[in-house]
């Protein structure tokens, strides 16, 4: 019985002594295999026994049954130095009452389920979730970064309709989530970015952001080497918000009109937002027949929606930088009239925008970074605090929960 319960409880070095079973719980009373021991003071392996610690832990259940260590962690005393010490058991931590692997499913389960429930659900409290929780994330930061090339930059907010907005690090390469910032103010992101090393700061390429941070001053500071170029899908994004505000005023203007010509232009626009501003190759059937009814009610929305698409297969089907320039400047010039503020803005940030036809670098992979945030963002996980939402977001990323399984 002793092997069987030894073997099924698979920790290196360490065998079953005796087990004993109380309603639903097995406790096991467990030790290692060696009689000796390494002296941490001065390396010299010891066999002298100096006294025996009992105490009981946490491991993984076995079927439907709560498993307790009972633990015999051995004290030694070294013959060399004279100092006595405890011998080392790899499988559990200093004065932790659980052991790694207990950890390890903890925060498994906790990556599909929030704190509060974890705790219930595995007779724990919150605080004890938490603890683990820190324990496994000593493990991960601070985050490798010593490959880092292209960064991604961009914001999300943390608490919706108060202002209060995070940003958010990304490793472009690795698609992985390397850091968050608490504000969005120069120095918070300076202080977090320093930490990376001069050696990293000065090999990074690339930094991709859009248009409404004021990063790029900050890039040209601490990132010497990096060019700064601007998400094509940012600037897609500007020019569908105007496309789409003209949309609403023609909606608006249409209320001006006698009635056969009211409801000629306000039917065809009401409802419609998605459908001009979707790429039109993408359309259904349906949807085109709808896009024709916008540009006949319409001349205005005719001509702009014709420039958004226009600009969409400009940054699609540009294969140099040159073609690229040349095609950009020709749009800026045509669209002028039509999408004065998203010209300007284009104007301002020519050089970044323009780099997109030189590194084709976008930010989708920050955007799907900022999508998985949100969730993590909504479903809560029991995180009241930037501290623990940061946790909970790198551990998603640089956790690898199979070590668990």
């Amino acid at each position: 019985m002793k092997r069987v319960l030894t073997e099924l409880l698979n920790l290196p070095d360490i065998v079953v002594e005796s087990s004993l079973q109380e309603g639903n719980t097995l406790i096991l009373s467990v030790t290692k295999k060696t009689k000796s021991a390494v002296c941490p003071q001065c390396g010299k392996k010891s066999d002298h026994l100096h006294q025996n610690q009992n105490y009981l832990i946490k491991d993984l259940p076995m079927g439907d049954k709560e498993v307790i260590l009972n633990i015999n962690r051995r004290r030694f005393k070294c013959k060399k130095c004279c100092k006595t010490f405890n011998e080392d058991l790899d499988f559990v931590g200093a004065r932790r009452k659980h052991t790694h692997r207990y950890a390890e499913n903890i925060i498994k389960q906790l990556i599909h389920s929030d704190v509060s429930n974890v705790a219930k659900n595995n007779g724990l409290s919150e605080e004890e979730v938490y603890s683990m929780l820190e324990d496994i994330v000593k493990n991960i930061l601070p985050i490798n970064v010593s490959n880092l090339v292209r960064l991604g930059i961009d914001e999300i907010s943390l608490v919706k309709g108060q202002g209060k907005f995070i940003v958010v690090l990304v490793d472009i390469d690795t698609g992985k989530l390397i850091g968050l910032v608490k504000e969005r103010k120069q120095i918070d992101i300076e202080n977090v970015m320093i930490k990376w090393g001069k050696v990293v700061l000065e090999q990074i390429e690339e930094v991709s952001m859009d248009m409404t941070g004021n990063y790029k001053n900050l890039i040209e500071k601490i990132c010497p080497n990096a060019v700064v170029t601007v998400d094509r899908f940012h600037v897609t994004k500007i020019i569908h918000e105007e496309l789409n505000q003209a949309r609403i005023a023609e909606k608006k203007a249409a209320l001006e009109l006698n009635v056969e010509s009211r409801e000629k232009i306000f039917d065809s626009l009401k409802g419609n937002k998605y459908t001009i501003l979707k790429a039109e190759e993408n359309l259904t059937d349906k949807q085109k027949i709808k896009l024709d009814t916008i540009r006949e009610a319409s001349p205005l929305l005719a001509i702009m929606h014709s420039l958004k698409e226009e600009f969409r297969n400009l940054f699609d089907t540009t294969e140099d930088p040159g073609t690229g320039i040349l095609g950009l400047l020709d749009w800026l010039k045509k669209a002028e009239p039509y999408y004065q503020k998203s010209v300007n803005t284009i104007k301002r940030w020519f050089g970044e925008v323009a780099g997109y036809f030189d590194r084709k670098t976008t930010n989708a992979v920050v955007e799907g970074i900022n999508n998985k945030l949100k969730l993590i963002k909504r479903s809560g996980f029991g995180f009241k605090n930037f501290r623990n939402f940061e946790i909970r977001a790198l551990l998603s990323w640089h956790y690898n929960i199979n070590l668990a399984s």
